[in-house]
């Protein structure tokens, strides 16, 4: 048996652009890793709380979430994701989120590192996506239209995730409530793919002419509640949770990450719930697809739900600090704990 280290373990962080260097090239590695985590997920390994949010009366706009995780298995971390999102700061020019996140050793609880969280966070967000809409849309088909309703930075990592398929796209679709943000997007992330992209001149459109759809958005409240808009029967990645009307969401197979996670926070499905007094309308958890326990339908819209959970950030995070470490990349902070005897001052002589 391996020696166990005495004392706490060091501290060090990960600034973003080490984050950025660890999972430079990995994409295909970080969809397999969080499927790995789905799994640990489904199996019992891991612990995953209620997310915690912190609003404020004068900014209703605003929130910061916690997100606290313990994950088992080989990962064998403990930790929290502290994450912001202002979406005022658009107009100041930044992104919308901010986050960092801290590991716990779990032999000692002691925290032994801080990472730049907001890229890990989309990432993760986008290979959940990627995940689900692989193993989905191999019961169902390949979509051919891509469309993606919100422009911001998440829609870009789930582009990024989603061309790790190897799918062959016919055409690209793009539809945000700023044109101009929606012709930055069309021309900037999709242009490179060599791919026709048509830019809508409104929601129904897009979503009409989509076989996939990601909505991206930062809407507080649904607002496309046709559920006509999906006759045609998509499959439809609601990363942003708040968009889909109740009528959309009965007449749709649901999919989520974690049934008592995402029935909170007016997300689409708990406004569903709330409504009809009963969860019988969500079919399966993605662990459920994954265990082969559960086959997307043709004949009806397919919507996957995650609501997002900290241990996938735990499992990306920690696989980041280990690349990191590695590579030379950390930042060590020495005698960042100061006080480690438990009866003699530090400053004793």
């Amino acid at each position: 048996m391996a020696e166990q280290q005495a004392g706490p373990p060091g501290f060090s962080v990960v600034p973003g652009e080490a984050v950025h260097r660890s999972l430079a090239g990995r994409r295909a590695e970080i969809i397999d890793l969080v499927e790995d985590a789905y799994r640990l997920h489904g199996e019992g390994q891991t612990v995953n709380p209620p997310s915690y949010f912190l609003r404020f009366p004068d900014r209703p706009t605003a929130r910061i979430i916690a997100l606290p995780a313990s994950v088992g298995g080989e990962v064998g971390v403990d930790g929290i994701k502290w994450i912001s999102s202002f979406p005022a700061n658009l107009d100041l020019g930044i992104p919308r989120a901010s986050a960092l996140l801290l590991l716990n050793d779990p032999r000692t609880g002691y925290p032994y590192a801080c990472l730049e969280g907001s890229i890990i966070s989309a990432v993760r967000t986008a290979a959940s996506a990627a995940s689900a809409a692989r193993r989905l849309a191999e019961q169902r088909g390949t979509p051919r239209r891509v469309g993606f309703f919100g422009t911001g930075l998440i829609a870009r990592f789930v582009q990024d995730y989603l061309s790790e398929l190897g799918w062959r796209i016919d055409e690209f679709g793009v539809f945000d409530l700023s044109t101009e943000y929606a012709a930055s997007f069309a021309g900037q992330v999709l242009g490179p793919t060599g791919r026709p992209v048509r830019v809508h001149p409104d929601a129904e459109s897009l979503v009409r002419s989509s076989d996939l759809i990601v909505f991206a958005t930062t809407a507080a409240t649904p607002h496309v509640v046709d559920p006509s808009w999906f006759d045609h029967n998509p499959l439809v990645l609601h990363v942003s949770l708040r968009d889909l009307g109740t009528e959309v969401v009965l007449r749709s197979a649901n999919v989520v990450d974690d049934v008592e996670h995402v029935l909170k926070a007016d997300t689409s499905v708990h406004l569903t719930e709330q409504r009809t007094g009963n969860r019988d309308f969500l079919d399966a958890t993605l662990y459920d697809v994954l265990a082969g326990r559960f086959t997307a339908p043709a004949d009806r819209p397919v919507v996957f739900s995650p609501f997002g959970l900290g241990l996938l950030d735990l499992v990306v995070g920690a696989h980041v600090h280990r690349l990191a470490t590695a590579a030379g990349d950390t930042v060590p902070i020495d005698g960042f704990f100061h006080e480690l005897d438990r009866h003699q001052s530090a400053g004793a002589s």
